[in-house]
């Protein structure tokens, strides 16, 4: 379908561009949320007559969000989740949650602005580019810990995952090459928890590897799916 961009669209083009697009595209998204029209000979002469009131409009909301960027850029929110021995969130951040925390820090930010590209599902700091205007986009960090505690480490760029395991491995290394005494069997049974800490930490990683594994295998069927019923639906229009 052939439209005519009412504002600027990332990677279609800027105000006043006639650009073709996918007909889902273009009827679900760009046309109900009013940033594009038909490129009809009617819309086009509707365009062109509304044309300066239309680029001096999206001047006002672009200075607007300059100004806003300026509290929101670089900053870093923090939230608090459980998750396992390896860091897996039991869950995921969503925008929700990022709006949230922003906004209660006097932000102005609608889900729509979130860019989220990835679902975060582990501890961890993340960048994540809020899009104030089509023009003006920002990014800020998502610092997902298990505490406060937790949060300054990552903070200061410590990865606190790597930190326990490489801690647990330094107490068993310690344990095993320490001299025999009396407490040879103390050692001896916390070398063994220790042992089945490492252990378990291993297996929830490679647990966690095959869910991923999986849900990828299965997004490429869905993708594999959809590209069956988009061909089906062009043979059918063609009819």
């Amino acid at each position: 379908m052939d439209i005519i961009l009412l504002e600027r669209v990332e990677k279609l083009g800027g105000i006043g561009d006639v650009v073709t697009v996918k007909n889902g595209y273009a009827r679900n998204f760009l046309l109900p949320n009013k940033k594009a029209l038909r490129a009809n000979e009617a819309n086009k002469k509707v365009f062109e007559a509304n044309r300066a009131q239309i680029e001096a409009d999206n001047e006002v909301k672009r200075k607007d969000a300059e100004k806003a960027s300026g509290g929101i850029d670089g900053k870093q929110i923090i939230l608090i989740r459980a998750s396992s021995a390896s860091g897996q969130l039991y869950g995921s951040v969503s925008v929700r949650d990022i709006v949230e925390l922003l906004n209660a820090d006097n932000a102005n930010v609608e889900k729509s602005m979130v860019i989220l590209e990835k679902p975060i599902k582990t501890i961890g700091v993340f960048d994540v580019r809020i899009r104030l205007h089509p023009e003006v986009s920002v990014t800020i960090q998502v610092n997902v810990a298990r505490s406060d505690d937790e949060a300054e480490l990552q903070k200061d760029g410590i990865d606190v995952i790597a930190q326990m395991f490489e801690e647990e491995q330094a107490e068993l290394a310690a344990t095993a090459l320490a001299p025999e005494s009396e407490d040879d069997d103390e050692l001896s049974g916390y070398s063994d928890k220790v042992q089945k800490r490492i252990n378990k930490l291993r297996y929830e990683q490679n647990e966690e590897r095959r869910q991923r594994e999986a849900a990828e295998r299965m997004r490429e069927e869905a993708v594999r799916v959809a590209q069956t019923l988009s061909n089906k639906n062009k043979e059918y229009e063609s009819i």
